[in-house]
């Protein structure tokens, strides 16, 4: 099955392991990578969830960190089989009295719709916009002194506090609304520090680059980053769970797509005491409940806007998703949680039958919970779409049992493979002078429990893969991704909504 030692082996397919298994082949190393399941992706897969010829994305489906990402921007992935796909809007946020704001490339025509707080949008975001490909490259990495120490500077004053600290800049529910949406993708109260960067995060890589996802399914950028791999003459191995590391073939180096709890049962007496303590402090949070629906029409949204975007932040103001994330992180269910629902299909006709749509949503729910959320996702899809229970045709559902026992990363359904607050931001997994590290020589974690954490951009295991490369193989990578800032300079053409 094996070759009898390779310069490295790295556990596990998900974005992560494929940008460390790739590096590390870019400088020449014999390297294989292995997944559990029978096929590669992780969070990037594909499938028939409820209809046949209606495909779902299992996990991630929008990407705009992916498609930002400084590593994944410089690979002739295209060559590959990957097709990145972008909605006119990126992202909408309908409100109650039927309007919404959105999130397209142009600052000034997200700015336009925010009413009387136009001119303080453009002053937060225009600074960060004009410097965003300088930026991407530092904001996505461990903590180091920056390359652009005043840009960075600027984000920092703005990221750092909490986004209600940030909101109190804007006046209008469109603005406040708009702010509050991104943050929630932290999975944490919208009262903690760093949720202002969240938001902040997300509406630069829109404005920068657009929120694209790939055609016929996210499992399309597994594969092309797969079939980039292995044109590299990298070896993997599929249908192979690990449960000891002494399963593993000889290496040099072996890195580790993996969170602190799978780190402990796979190998719990190689690591230091201090390491083992570090590992099992470790604090996951907040799970998800995702739906797909397979529907006989577009979901009937009353804002003609979010009829153009392929993502949909509901949740109305900003105090009503705060207090829906607030009630979350005690523990408890929100009856009006936010919900975040994708609709690739409108725009991607690969993805349904003619004439039909996919759809999917998640709310966020308290870690670990088993409670159906189906009826409460679907309230607050018909509250902003009336007549959309009607077009439902099948649907598939989640909870946080079934995401973790589908992906282990993803430990009590939390999807950020964990908390990303401020004590843990850049600590995780441990406190070290490189978190890529674990207490073994040779032996490193490659995965979202490291900086800059979670989202489909594979940054975690590039940095990871480059401590390997310094640490074993005397190797040194330029401080950034060669050619980064070209690559994220690039652009796709938006596609218009199927009829």
């Amino acid at each position: 099955m094996f070759n009898s030692e390779y310069d490295a082996v790295v556990v596990g397919s998900g974005p992560n392991g494929l940008a460390a298994a790739i590096l590390l082949r870019q400088k020449g190393l014999s390297v294989l990578l292995i997944e559990a399941k029978d096929e590669i992706g992780g969070g990037l897969r594909s499938a028939e969830l409820t209809l046949p010829g209606f495909v779902h994305d299992i996990c991630s489906s929008i990407h705009p960190l992916g498609f930002a990402s400084p590593f994944f921007s410089v690979l002739p992935l295209q060559e590959h089989g990957l097709e990145w796909v972008a909605s006119p809007i990126a992202a909408a946020h309908p409100f109650d009295n039927g309007g919404a704001a959105i999130l397209v490339r142009p600052v000034e025509d997200t700015a336009c719709r925010l009413g009387a707080d136009a001119t303080a949008y453009h002053r937060l975001m225009d600074p960060l916009v004009k410097d965003w490909r300088r930026l991407m490259p530092q904001i996505l990495g461990p903590l180091r002194l920056p390359a652009d120490p005043v840009g960075m500077a600027r984000f920092g004053l703005d990221g750092l506090p909490s986004v209600k600290t940030l909101a109190r800049r804007f006046h209008t529910l469109e603005a406040r609304g708009l702010l509050a949406g991104m943050a929630a993708h932290a999975m944490q109260p919208l009262t903690n520090w760093t949720t202002a960067a969240v938001a902040l995060l997300f509406l630069l890589a829109g404005h920068g680059k657009g929120w694209p996802f790939p055609r016929g399914g996210s499992a399309n950028l597994a594969g092309a980053l797969g079939n980039y791999f292995k044109k590299l003459g990298g070896y993997v191995q599929t249908g192979m769970p690990v449960t000891d590391l002494s399963q593993l073939p000889s290496s040099r180096a072996l890195l580790l797509d993996l969170t602190p709890r799978q780190l402990l049962r796979l190998g719990g007496h190689r690591w230091s005491s201090l390491y083992n303590r570090q590992l099992e402090r470790y604090r996951y949070g907040m799970g998800v409940f995702k739906i797909d629906w397979a529907l006989a029409e577009p979901i009937p949204f009353t804002a003609l806007e979010c009829r153009q975007a392929a993502t949909v932040h509901l949740g109305n103001s900003f105090e009503e998703i705060a207090d829906g994330e607030a009630a979350t992180a005690r523990g408890e269910h929100a009856e009006k949680p936010f919900v975040l629902l994708t609709q690739a299909s409108l725009f991607d006709s690969s993805r349904a039958p003619e004439g039909k749509q996919t759809a999917w949503a998640y709310c966020h729910v308290p870690g670990g919970s088993t409670r159906d959320m189906t009826a409460t996702i679907e309230r607050q899809v018909e509250r902003f779409a009336p007549g959309f229970r009607d077009r439902i045709l099948a649907r598939h559902v989640m909870d946080c049992a079934q995401i973790e026992s589908y992906n282990p990363n993803y430990v009590g359904g939390d999807i950020n493979g964990g908390v990303m607050d401020i004590r843990q931001l850049f600590t995780r997994p441990a406190l070290r002078r490189s978190p890529y590290r674990t207490s073994a020589k040779g032996i490193y974690m490659c995965s979202s429990a490291t900086p800059p954490g979670g989202g489909v951009h594979g940054m975690c295991g590039y940095y990871a893969a480059r401590r390997a490369l310094r640490d074993i193989f005397g190797i040194r990578q330029a401080r950034f991704c060669k050619g980064a800032e070209k690559g994220l300079g690039g652009s796709i053409p938006e596609s218009q909504p199927r009829e």
